[in-house]
């Protein structure tokens, strides 16, 4: 049994298709309305058919006051480290501390529109270096008193003036599914998303291990790591047959027990675009799994959980 006793969070992963722009910001609004903790959105800089997910996610800070936003993933190809620094910056500021950053290395499917559109071609093992130096360098722009000079395989920097400051220390959350990227999450990230239909919740356990391993290693704890979870699934009667296929009540089962066994403490629903299907979720799934989980944690007061470790990611 896993869980790192982190509060819980729920919230959605959005589309921002082109043709759809109010659309995506109507959904953000619902999802602060109906008392969702964070609205996030996918990054695809490589296809014209979508916006742009930064600047839409500055969109939804200016329409919204609590909710925090953030990318689910940031292409790190195609955004250098440096402009992401000062993005993310400028996008917590604005949003009076409601940002986080998801980066991820770049989907290997996808590295010949990543290369078309002037970006590097990278193999697996250069994705990880890149991405462990790219969060090295936001790091540093973001809290340094001094101009910074980094020099690395793929980044560079000479002397270049640190800032914007953020407005609260912004959490760092990387996609990863591989044991190479899964130890960089333990070594160096704030949190840990992965997406349900291509990590299922029986390699959830494995995977956390490897965390874990790392963070343990890397003189960290693995409370340090936040862990969420893109979740795909859909209401029906009855009790269903899988994961997340069913009512409410066993979504609040299934996500209460991914909090206890495999300590996931946020979950975004994965590609949501129903208004329906989030204010379901928001007011049927979320209330029902905080009592279940609340409960199980209250009962268990024999075992230390470790409460008094939160994450800074938390809101």
């Amino acid at each position: 049994m896993t869980d790192y006793s982190h509060s819980l969070m729920f919230g959605a992963l959005l589309e921002p298709p082109a043709d759809r722009a109010q659309e995506v910001l109507v959904l953000a609004d619902l999802m602060e309305e109906v008392g969702l903790d964070v609205v996030s959105l996918s990054d695809h800089p490589y296809w014209p058919q979508r916006l742009d997910t930064m600047a839409l996610l500055a969109a939804m800070a200016a329409r919204t006051e609590r909710i925090t936003v953030m990318p689910n993933l940031a292409n790190l190809p195609l955004r250098p480290p440096a402009l992401l620094a000062r993005t993310a910056a400028t996008l917590d500021i604005i949003s009076a501390g409601r940002f986080e950053l998801g980066l991820a290395s770049g989907a290997q499917q996808m590295w010949d529109l990543i290369v078309a559109n002037g970006g590097p071609r990278r193999n697996a093992g250069e994705s990880v270096e890149a991405l462990e130096e790219a969060v090295r360098i936001i790091r540093a722009l973001w809290s340094s008193q001094s101009a910074v000079t980094f020099e690395g395989k793929h980044y560079r920097l000479a002397e270049v003036n640190p800032g914007p400051r953020p407005a609260h220390d912004i959490g760092i959350w990387l996609g990863a599914y591989q044991p190479r990227m899964l130890r960089l999450v333990g070594a160096v990230a704030d949190g840990w998303v992965p997406s349900s239909p291509f990590l299922p919740p029986e390699a959830l356990a494995g995977a956390n291990r490897v965390i874990d391993d790392a963070a343990n290693a890397a003189g960290r704890t693995p409370e340090a790591v936040r862990r969420g979870y893109n979740i795909e699934g859909r209401f029906s009667s009855g009790s269903g047959s899988g994961f997340l296929d069913g009512s409410p009540e066993m979504w609040a089962e299934q996500l209460a027990d991914l909090v206890l066994t495999h300590g996931i403490s946020t979950f975004f629903l994965y590609r949501a675009d129903s208004a329906d299907f989030i204010r379901r979720f928001a007011e049927e799934v979320a209330p029902a799994t905080r009592v279940l989980v609340a409960a199980e944690r209250s009962s268990d007061t024999a075992t230390p959980t470790g409460s008094t470790a939160e994450r800074r990611t938390e809101t």
